[in-house]
């Protein structure tokens, strides 16, 4: 599974909310979507870069 830095998943969870317009009481939402697509990112990353030796 891609791992991601804590410290970015941070930065993109406040700007997720902050983009949302800073609602209350939705911290795991924001940190659970941020951290998914860093993942996501991450992974799309690793295989365009795998194809080319």
């Amino acid at each position: 599974m891609t791992q991601v830095d804590l410290d970015d998943v941070r930065a993109r969870a406040y700007k997720l909310w902050e983009e949302a317009g800073k609602p209350e009481g939705r911290i795991d939402e924001f940190w659970y979507e941020a951290e998914q697509r860093l993942k996501e990112e991450s992974l799309s990353h690793e295989l365009k870069t795998s194809d080319n030796p």
